[in-house]
Parts: structure tokens; sequence; C-alpha cells
């Protein structure tokens, strides 16, 4: 943790949700949201026996949608309160069985719930849209219909719909013994018993010592963890195979792209384009941190080295606080003040301590409470700009809360945009009135953290790609797992980043693999769409700041082409790609200049 803090890092007060897992409120709630899943179940049949009656089946629909969304506030209230106390207290056995009940019984209560979509998907387009017209109040839903009927071609029977919901928190646990092996995993460095965030955060220690030693212990503790982590990606995999299987997804990450409401090919042409850019990124940017720190290769530990041996500066908590805020006030005084309200209150979790998950994330709860933001501060500038990044995520969660939850949820691929945007607004800020030396560090810094988001998430992304491909002839085993990564690491990282001994195992602490499946891209998505935008605020300051807060206060409610038309952008495009690559290659131009 950083020296200098001039303030106590904040941790949470889960209180404005319920005083603790055995609050009787949080029983309550689930009542309450399961009696309006049961009034929205009395409804089934009456979709399709409205058939003729427009204005019938508007207010149906309308009822419907309002019923669930209820149902969603009332029961994720608790479930949100399940995961961020299990996130802060990952040993509490207490917690833990909160958190798994409460999921066992939503699916149960919600799979009263399942005849929806299916009704409403064997209306007809002209049935739908007639429905909407008739009734004023239905047009409001016209978003979560379009995501509904999405998911036409995908759908099962009732029955099998039913099964899939009521066996998935079982599946679930399968992601739960992922998370706890991690938590429990401990890297022994000397006499030192390092946490897995503790350790990577050693990987950027000005001494190379330090960063070897760490990445040694970490190594030891992934490899003796490996054969429990790969069973659980392996499981997963399958579960997922099977299911994608029988809803006739043409390929794994079919699903992912339904969900984000983006096409195969915008995907694909972004990874092309990022593949595409290896030698004129990573390949070049690392042969010249090699040089800087007098090596003809760097070790894989020595990727996010500092430049100089020199300490790094430690960021205080007010200190980043200040920064962000005026940041965020350059966009106007409404982001600003909404990202206050978090530092006001008792709704970021910032001190890292034993038994808290590593890593970062902004939860929005419901569209009717408050997010809340968690990260392991350290005072790094990475910190800092993680801080932003979070923070950006709850400014924008809040713009879209009018909307309601059903509206106000984002598609990733944008959900991703606003954080990102927030992390390019902080490093505007920092590097304004650098020296050269620091303009230095801090373009090495940026230039690392695209790497990092643009890069190695296409590079993870490939990784997936492969390792669900090869999961379609059976169990993957641990040296096969290996040889993957391995491959798809050395394509992205090139020839100045030696993958040393022990390496092969890295791939086992990306939880996003388990967690969420082809998750990965969103990140590369959202960078390369932010260069884009910032592109688009440098020619126009006063022009863009009200066309952005119309694209976060949207939520969900349009498909990012339509969300992305006010600023003239088609990410179908590779050369839109090709464009953010190239902003990025333009700060390699830089940093070698001031070499």
């Amino acid at each position: 943790m950083p020296t200098n803090l001039d303030s106590a890092l904040p941790v949470w007060d889960l209180t404005d949700l319920y005083t603790g897992p055995e609050d009787p409120k949080i029983a309550q709630d689930f009542a309450s949201g399961e009696g309006h899943i049961k009034e929205l179940a009395k409804l089934q049949g009456s979709f399709l026996s409205a058939r003729g009656n427009p204005e019938r089946l508007g207010l149906l629909i309308d009822q419907a949608a309002s019923l669930y969304e209820k149902a969603m506030d009332d029961m994720g209230g608790a479930l949100a309160y399940a995961t961020l106390a299990s996130t802060i207290d990952r040993e509490n056995p207490q917690i833990a069985k909160l958190q798994s009940d409460l999921g066992a019984q939503a699916s149960m209560i919600s799979s009263d719930s399942l005849y929806l979509s299916l009704e409403l998907n064997k209306l007809d387009d002209w049935e739908i849209e007639q429905a909407l017209k008739a009734v004023d109040k239905a047009q409001k839903w016209r978003p979560w219909l379009r995501r509904i009927r999405a998911s036409r071609p995908h759908e099962l029977s009732a029955e099998l719909e039913r099964l899939m919901l009521e066996r998935a928190p079982a599946v679930g646990q399968w992601t739960r013994l992922f998370d706890e092996t991690l938590t429990r995993l401990r890297a022994k460095v000397g006499k030192e018993q390092l946490t897995l965030n503790e350790a990577l955060t050693r990987l950027s220690s000005p001494q190379p010592a330090v960063r070897k030693a760490a990445a040694g212990g970490l190594t030891e503790a992934l490899k003796e963890n490996a054969p429990v982590l790969a069973l659980a990606l392996n499981t997963l995999a399958f579960e997922k195979q099977v299911e994608d299987r029988w809803r006739k997804y043409e390929a794994p990450a079919a699903s992912r792209h339904l969900a984000n409401e983006v096409d195969k090919d915008a995907v694909d042409a972004m990874a092309d384009a990022v593949a595409e850019s290896y030698t004129a990124l990573s390949h070049r940017y690392y042969k010249l941190k090699a040089r800087i720190l007098g090596k003809k290769q760097l070790d894989f530990w020595d990727r996010n080295a500092p430049l100089t041996q020199e300490v790094q500066k430690k960021y205080g908590w007010d200190e980043s606080k200040k920064i962000v805020l005026d940041s965020f006030r350059q966009m106007g005084i409404e982001f600003a003040d909404r990202a206050q309200v978090f530092f006001d209150r008792p709704w970021i979790d910032a001190a890292p301590r034993p038994g808290k998950s590593s890593g970062a994330y902004a939860h929005p709860v419901t569209a009717n409470r408050h997010p809340y933001v968690m990260l392991n501060f350290t005072g790094d500038r990475r910190e800092v700009l993680t801080l932003a990044h979070e923070l950006g995520h709850a400014v924008h969660q809040t713009l879209c809360q009018p909307l309601g939850s059903i509206l106000a949820d984002t598609p990733l691929t944008l959900a991703e945009t606003a954080s990102i945007f927030a992390e390019g607004l902080v490093f505007e800020h920092l590097v304004a009135d650098a020296s050269a030396e620091d303009k230095k560090a801090l373009l090495a810094g940026k230039i690392e953290d695209c790497l990092n988001s643009v890069i190695r998430q296409i590079a993870f992304h490939r990784f997936e790609e492969r390792f669900h491909a090869t999961r379609l002839d059976g169990e993957v085993s641990v040296p096969q797992i290996n040889a993957i990564w391995l491959e798809v690491m050395g394509e992205s990282l090139g020839p100045a980043i030696k993958l040393n001994d022990g390496y092969e195992y890295w791939w086992a602490y990306v939880s996003h693999f388990v967690h969420a499946p082809f998750y990965v891209y969103a990140y590369a998505f959202g960078d390369l769409l932010v260069s884009a935008l910032m592109e688009k605020r440098r020619q126009d300051p006063q022009g863009f700041t009200p066309l952005y807060k119309t694209l976060l206060s949207g939520g969900g409610t349009k498909a990012y082409t339509e969300a992305l038309a006010p600023f003239g952008m088609n990410p179908r495009d590779k050369a839109f790609w090709k464009m953010g690559c190239a902003r990025l290659e333009g700060l390699i131009d830089g940093f070698e200049a001031l070499l």
C-alpha cells in the first residue's frame, strides 16, 4: 500500500442495501420479487389470445415489462449485496452460502417468467408493431422487445428453457471454485506469502529482482493450482458447448455477440485489424523498451516495468481524487458532480486487504439504487487511471438510471466506452503540464495501458477461440492449454519479449475466461472506439459534450450502430478500427521522439 496516503482509503458501507447477510429484509425483498413474477405468470397465454387486438396486446406488453422490472429491482438488490459482500470477504462461508442460495432461489423464481419471451416471439413483427403504435406507453419497451426478438432463432422449448435456468446455479459453482481457488492462492516470495493481487502489483516494481521474485512465486502457485483451474475452465466450456449446440449458435462467441448486439463481422474486422497491427504496435514498443532497459530481450515479468529503477511517484488518495474530478470537469460540471457523490458517500471500496478479490469493477446494482465502485488502490499511476475507469462506469450507470433497470442495461461494447474515455481524460490532464522526462514516463504508461486493453485483450480473445475450438474434440489438458497460451501470446508480444519457463501457466489467473467467455474483446472495442471519440472531441469540444451525454444516457435503448451514428462512425468497417490503431501508433511515435 502507498506510504504517502493523506486520507484513509475508503471501504464500503453496504447498509444502504442490507445490514448484513442475516437481514430479514433480504427474504422480504425476494418474496416481493416472487410476488411480481407470480402476477406476471398469470398473463401466460394472454399475448397469443390478444392477437387481432393491438390495443389489448400493447397494454399486456406494458404490464408484463413493468412487472418484470419490479421483480428485477426487488431481487436485484439482494443479489448485488451478496456479490459485493463476497468480493470483500471471499473467505467468509456465510456470505458464500448466501450468494449461492440466492442465485438458486432467483433461478427458481424466474423460471415462472420463462414463457414470456417464448410467447412474444411467436408473434409476427407486424403484430408487435401495431400493438406499440396502439398504446403510447408501450412504446417505451421497444428496445426490450428488440433484444427479446433477437434471440428467436436460439430459443428452446419452455421445458428446456426452465431446465437451463434451474440448473444454472449448479453450473455456476464451477465459477465459484475458480474464484475461491485464486483467492486462496499464495505466491511464496522469500519469507512472504503474497496474494494474487499483491504478486501482480510487484510486477510493476522498479527493482528487477522484485519483479523476478514475484513472477517466480506466482508461476509456482499457478502451476500448483492449474489442474483445478483447468478443470473448471474445461467443464464450463463443455457446458457452454452443449447449450450452444441446442440453441444452434454457429460459433462459441456467437451468444456473446448477440448479448452485445454487435455483428460477428464487426468483431472479426476489429480483431483482424489489431492482429495486423501487432508488428507496428506491441512488437515495436517492446523492442524500444528493451533498448531503454539495456536488454536485447525483456523477460515477461519486465513487460510492465517502469523505465527507470528510480522509485516511481505514489499518488495519495486525496490527490488522485482531485485529478479525477478535475479531469471529469473538462466534460462539464455534471460529470464531476456525479463522480463527487461517490467520494462523499461510502460507495467506493479502495483498500487492499486479505480475503478481498483482486481487480476492480463498478456494480450498477439496480436503477432504483446507487452503484458501488471496487478497486485495490496502491498509489501507482495505473491505480489513478483505474479509479477514473471505474468512476466512468459509475457516472454512466447513474446517467442511465432514469431509464429503469431493463433499459439501463448497456451492451458491453458501449459500456466500456465511458470507462475508457474517463481514463483518456485523466491521461490528458496528467500529461498537460508534465516535464519532458515525466511526459516520457506518462506516454510509456499510456501506451502500455493501450497495449494491455487492445493487443492483450485481442490475444485473450484469440486464446478463447482456439481453446473452445480444441475443446470440441474433448477435454483440453493443461499442457495443451499452455501451448495455446504460448502461441497466441507469442504472436501478440513479439520477439522482444521472452516467454520464460513457467509463463505457460499464466492463463490460469484470467478470470474472464470463466466468468464471461468472450467478454474480453469488449475492452479492445471500447478502447479503439474511444480513440475515435477523443478525435471527435478534439475537433469540436463544445459540440461533443451533449452528443456524448446522449450516448451514455441512452443505456441499452439503441444498438451500437444507431448510437454511434450521430458521431459519423461505422464500426463495421475495418478501416475504422485501423484508425484507432493508428492513433496508438502515433503515441509510440511521440514516445520514440523523446528518447
